[in-house]
C-alpha cells in the first residue's frame, strides 16, 4: 500500500525545466520574494564587514608586541609632527626642527618622572606611617561584624596570595621584558614617523591600485588630521582632569597629591573610562589615608570636574571631526580593552574616529574636490554627511 502518491508538476514547473541559462537564473531572483532578497544581500555583508573586523581583531591580539608600540609611536607622532611643522613654516631647518620637537617629548617625559620620584621621595615617611596605620584599621574592620574574620584566617589569606604572587613571577618577569622591547620598538618607530613618516605613508599608498591612490591619499590625510585634533583635545582635557583632581587632592592633604594628578593625566587618554577609573583610585586613597569625610568630598571634585569636562569641555573644544557619540565610545574601549588589554583601550576610540572619518571622506567623494583636506575640510564632510543622513 502506497502511503504517498507523486505530485503532479505545475504548469509553472515544467515551464521552468525549459528554460537554460540567464532565462533560469531570472526566473529564480524573480520567484524570491523581495525583503528575503534584500535581507539576504545585508546578511552577507554584514558577514563579510564582522569577518574583516574578526580578523583584523585576531592579527592585532596576536601581534600586540608590534602592533601596540607601532601604535603608541602614531599617536606620539600625531603629536610632534604639527610641532615639527609649525618650526619648520617659521623659517626652522628641518633638521633642528625635528631635533627640537624629539627633545622636547624627552625633556617632557624625564620632567614627569623626576616630579614623580621627588614627590614619592618626600612623602615616604609620612606614607609608611599612614600605610602602617590603614593596614591596622583593616584588619579591626574584617575582625569586626559581619566579617568576623580571625587572626589564623587572615594569616592563611595572606600566605596565599604570597604564594600566588610568587607562582606569577615569571609571568611578571616575562611582561617586564616584552615592556622593555616594546618601549625600544616605541622610540624607534616614533623617531623614524617624525623624520620620514611622510614617505612611510607614500609608500603605503603606492601599495593600492593606481587609480586608487588619489582617495586613499585623501582617506589618509582626513585621517591624520582627525587624529592629530584628538590628540590636542585629549591634552587639554586630560590636562584640566589633572589639575582639578590634583588640586582638590592636594587642599585635602591627601600624599602623593602630585602623582595622583600625573596618573589622572595619563589615564584620561582613554575618554570616559579612563578619567573615571582614575578618580574611583583618588577616592579611594582619600578613604584609606585620609578617611570617609575626605573621600566624600573628594568623590564630590572628581563629579565636578568630570560634569565640566562632559558639559563644556568636550562640546566647546571638539570639533564634529572628532566627535564619537558616547555610546560608541563605551562600546570601543570596551572592545579594546578585550582584544588589546589597556592599549587597546587607549586607542579604540581615536581608532573608531579616524576610520569613521576616512569613510565619510570616501563615501562623499572629497577627493574629487579637495585631495589634501585640513580640519575644516574634514569637519564640513562629517556635517554634510550628517545633514543627508
Amino acid at each position: 500500500m502506497k502511503l504517498w502518491r507523486a505530485r503532479p508538476a505545475s504548469p509553472d514547473a515544467a515551464a521552468r525545466r525549459t528554460l537554460t541559462g540567464p532565462e533560469r537564473k531570472k526566473a529564480v531572483e524573480e520567484s524570491i520574494p523581495l525583503p528575503v532578497e534584500i535581507a539576504g544581500q545585508w546578511g552577507w555583508r554584514l558577514l563579510a564587514v564582522v569577518g574583516a573586523l574578526v580578523v583584523f581583531g585576531l592579527l592585532v591580539s596576536t601581534l600586540r608586541g608590534i602592533v601596540i608600540p607601532f601604535m603608541i609611536a602614531t599617536l606620539i607622532s600625531a603629536l610632534l609632527i604639527p610641532l615639527k611643522s609649525f618650526l619648520i613654516r617659521h623659517a626652522w631647518p628641518r633638521w633642528l626642527a625635528t631635533l627640537v620637537a624629539l627633545v622636547l617629548a624627552v625633556a617632557v617625559i624625564g620632567a614627569l618622572v623626576f616630579v614623580i620620584v621627588i614627590q614619592v621621595r618626600h612623602d615616604l615617611p609620612n606614607l609608611e606611617k599612614q600605610s602602617v596605620a590603614a593596614y591596622a584599621n583593616f584588619k579591626s574592620f574584617l575582625a569586626a561584624p559581619p566579617f568576623n574574620v580571625t587572626q589564623a584566617q587572615y594569616t592563611d589569606y595572606v600566605a596565599q596570595f604570597s604564594t600566588a604572587v610568587k607562582n606569577q613571577s615569571g609571568v611578571v618577569l616575562s611582561s617586564a621584558v616584552a615592556l622593555g622591547s616594546g618601549l625600544l620598538l616605541t622610540i624607534f618607530a616614533t623617531v623614524f614617523l617624525v623624520i620620514d613618516g611622510a614617505r612611510v605613508w607614500q609608500w603605503t599608498v603606492r601599495l593600492f591600485p593606481r587609480r586608487a591612490r588619489v582617495a586613499v591619499d585623501g582617506a589618509g590625510q582626513a585621517g591624520w588630521v582627525t587624529l592629530t585634533a584628538f590628540i590636542r583635545v585629549q591634552i587639554f582635557v586630560a590636562f584640566v582632569d589633572a589639575v582639578g583632581i590634583g588640586l582638590g587632592a592636594l587642599l585635602l592633604g591627601l600624599p602623593l597629591a602630585i602623582p595622583i594628578a600625573i596618573v589622572v593625566f595619563l589615564g584620561s587618554f582613554i575618554p570616559v573610562v579612563g578619567a573615571v577609573v582614575t578618580g574611583i583610585v583618588s577616592v579611594f586613597i582619600a578613604l584609606v589615608y585620609a578617611g570617609p569625610l575626605q573621600a566624600l568630598i573628594m568623590l564630590g571634585v572628581v563629579l565636578v570636574v568630570h560634569l565640566l569636562e562632559g558639559n563644556f569641555l568636550h562640546p566647546f573644544i571638539t570639533g564634529s571631526a572628532v566627535k564619537v557619540h558616547p555610546l560608541a565610545v563605551v562600546f570601543a574601549v570596551a572592545a579594546g580593552s578585550f582584544v588589546a588589554g589597556i592599549p587597546g583601550a587607549l586607542f579604540a576610540v581615536p581608532l573608531v574616529a579616524v576610520v569613521n572619518v576616512m569613510t565619510r571622506y570616501i563615501a562623499g567623494k572629497q577627493w574629487l574636490v579637495d585631495a589634501t583636506p585640513d580640519i575644516k575640510d574634514v569637519a564640513r564632510v562629517s556635517a554634510t554627511v550628517k545633514t543627508h543622513e
